[in-house]
């Protein structure tokens, strides 16, 4: 049994491509949930510098897109502390 090492990619080169697909999705996911612990506001790392994170998106349009309505002119319905 062989394991995998350059010499052997070098023998089955049809295999390249699945590593490096492989490789690609592996690197997407770990940016994505990256960006879901570090930039979604329902997520707050430091309570002494910030403790109400969330106020910060009160007057800001959250959703990408919407074809119904547009959120940023809107005030937001979340309750005020």
């Amino acid at each position: 049994m062989q394991g995998l090492s350059l010499s052997s990619l070098k023998k089955h080169k049809a295999l390249i491509p699945l590593y490096v697909c492989v490789g690609i999705g592996c690197g997407g996911a770990v940016f994505y949930t990256l960006r879901l612990a570090l930039r979604n506001p329902d997520v707050s790392w430091n309570k002494k510098t910030n403790p109400e994170p969330w106020e910060a998106y009160r007057n800001k349009q959250y959703k990408f897109y919407s074809p119904i309505r547009d959120y940023s002119k809107e005030e937001s319905p979340a309750p005020k502390y």
